[in-house]
Formats: structure tokens, C-alpha cells, sequence
């Protein structure tokens, strides 16, 4: 397996993306997944657009993206996540600010090479391209995969469970904690998606009743109102920050 960048290699692009999405293509509906197109990356971030292949068809892709973090006016990670990294980083660009930390957006695996333990040097691979590029850090607002299965259960239970061996329960965050990420904070808010009830079906396949609904990769129910013709999706997610 080699990884290379968008940069090197942006032949690759179309099918790195259609590898999958993480969760769903819902994800890319609101306002800061909209913001992270291919274009933006090829323009902006494509050394941070990285894709492992083998030969030369790509396995798996990593996004992320560089922002200034900690700074004077953003001391702490924000409560709104993943979300709100994408709105740092474009606010960054267009300011002219330079860049300390690379934020992980996602990690993607093809299904079929699923198992292999992939993930871990796609995270590997993001942390050396933060040191080479002179960041400081590589933070991560990690969606953990387990929680699919238990949507209505409050992110700070299910993220803290620890099985026997001491290890993190969910098997995305015990990745993270394996190379020696730590948790810093929940972020209640990391992923916000607004649409009406036919956007929703047409992004999940599902008809949304009034109140809670649990849906297909989704790790928090979507909130609806039949009478207002909305469904809104708030998403938490946890902060962990990578050793350099």
C-alpha cells in the first residue's frame, strides 16, 4: 500500500470520493459539509487530501483540513465541532492566517478492504503531513462508528465507556487512543442539518413522523415537525488530540 496526496496525484480524485461517505451522504447536506468540495481542496488543501492505493486503485482516503488553533481568539475547541473546523479553516484562507494545527475531517474505507486495519496508518499519515508541514498538532472531532447503534444514548455515556481491559469501548475512538490520542471534550454540536421532510427522504430514504426519528447512519435521531415541514439533525461528536 502507498499513500499519496491530491496534490501528486489528483487523477485520483472522483475515485478516492466514490469510495463512500462516512455515516451517509446526509452529512455533506449542511452548511460546512457543502463547503468542502473537490474544488476547494484541489484550490486549497490538497496535500491534505490523502489517498491510499494499491496498484494504483484507491483503497481508502483521508481529508483534513489546517487552522489555527489554539489563538488568541479561539482558546478552546469548539462546541460545534466538526462543523465549525471547516468554517475555521475557510475563514482562515480567506483572512490569510497561518495555519498551527490539522484538523481530521474523515477516514474513509473502501467496504471491501474493510478489516485490515486501515484506519490507523491513514491517522499515521495525517500526523506525519501535519509535522511536515510545520502544524503542531492534529486534532479529530470523531464520530464514533458504534453509536449507529445507539442513537438516543447521551454522547458522554456511550463515549466514556471503557471495556475490561481499560480500552475505550467504541472501536473508531479505541483506534484513536491506540496511537496515543486523548480525549479532550465532547462537542454536543459538531454536525447541524436542516431540510424539509422531502430533503430527508431524499437523503436517508426515510418519511419522518412528528418528534424523534432514528434513521440509517445516523448517531442522534432527527428532530421533526409534520406541521412545519422541517427535520433537524444535531450530531455530537467527541474531541481527541493526536501527540506530534
Amino acid at each position: 500500500m502507498e499513500i499519496v496526496d491530491l496534490a501528486s496525484r489528483p487523477d485520483l480524485a472522483d475515485a478516492a470520493l466514490n469510495l463512500g461517505d462516512v455515516g451517509g451522504e446526509f452529512i455533506y447536506r449542511g452548511s460546512s459539509g457543502k463547503m468542502i468540495t473537490l474544488e476547494r481542496f484541489r484550490q486549497h488543501w490538497a496535500r491534505y487530501f490523502l489517498i491510499a492505493i494499491e496498484d494504483d486503485v484507491p483503497i481508502a482516503r483521508a481529508l483534513s483540513v489546517p487552522l489555527a488553533y489554539p489563538a488568541e481568539d479561539r482558546p478552546e475547541l469548539p462546541d460545534h465541532g466538526w462543523d465549525e473546523a471547516i468554517q475555521w479553516a475557510a475563514q482562515d484562507k480567506m483572512d490569510g492566517r497561518a495555519p498551527n494545527a490539522l484538523c481530521a475531517l474523515e477516514v474513509v474505507i473502501n467496504p471491501d478492504h474493510r478489516g485490515r486495519g486501515l484506519s490507523a496508518p491513514m491517522l499515521k499519515a495525517l500526523k506525519a503531513r501535519a509535522a511536515e508541514t510545520g502544524l503542531q498538532k492534529l486534532i479529530v472531532s470523531v464520530r464514533p462508528i458504534g453509536k449507529e447503534q445507539e442513537p438516543e444514548v447521551p454522547m458522554p455515556d456511550y463515549a466514556n465507556r471503557r471495556r475490561d481491559d481499560g480500552l475505550l469501548a467504541d472501536r473508531w475512538l479505541r483506534t484513536h487512543e491506540r496511537l496515543g490520542a486523548k480525549i479532550l471534550k465532547i462537542c454536543p454540536f459538531a454536525v447541524t442539518i436542516s431540510g424539509s421532510l422531502a430533503d430527508w427522504r431524499d437523503w436517508t430514504g426515510v418519511k419522518l413522523a412528528d418528534g424523534d426519528n432514528i434513521f440509517p447512519g445516523g448517531i442522534a435521531p432527527i428532530i421533526a415537525s409534520v406541521e412545519r415541514d422541517y427535520g433537524v439533525y444535531v450530531e455530537p461528536n467527541v474531541w481527541m488530540e493526536h501527540p506530534m
